[in-house]
């Protein structure tokens, strides 16, 4: 009888260091968009934490104003002059004057 009251607690005790160290576990939130302009289709574009990956470039994200969301290599005071700019609720991305359509996946 002694077994199964050890074994039990065991499982038990294994089953609440799985849970807590699942739960530990950091899961990686992004968001895939796929871009098209009058020149080129489905650049994949990819939101990341604080980054933006957009054609093997990285761009640090530098503020948002209203619905704007700007992004740069390095992030200037004027975060309006960044070179990367995103509407997320129209889809509207601007970098270094380049305009492109792009659509959540």
């Amino acid at each position: 009888m002694h077994f199964f009251k050890s074994s039990s607690y065991v499982r038990a005790l294994s089953s609440f260091a799985l849970v807590i160290g699942l739960s530990a576990c950091e899961r990686e939130v992004y968001t895939t968009w796929t871009c098209n302009s009058p020149t080129e289709t489905k650049i994949p574009m990819v939101l990341r934490k604080a980054q933006m990956e957009f054609k093997e470039d990285k761009f640090n994200y530098c503020g948002s104003l209203g619905n704007h969301s700007y992004f740069d290599h390095q992030c200037m005071a004027a975060t309006q002059q960044s070179s990367a700019t995103f509407a997320p609720s129209s889809g509207l991305l601007l970098i270094n004057g380049a305009e492109f359509q792009c659509k959540a996946l």
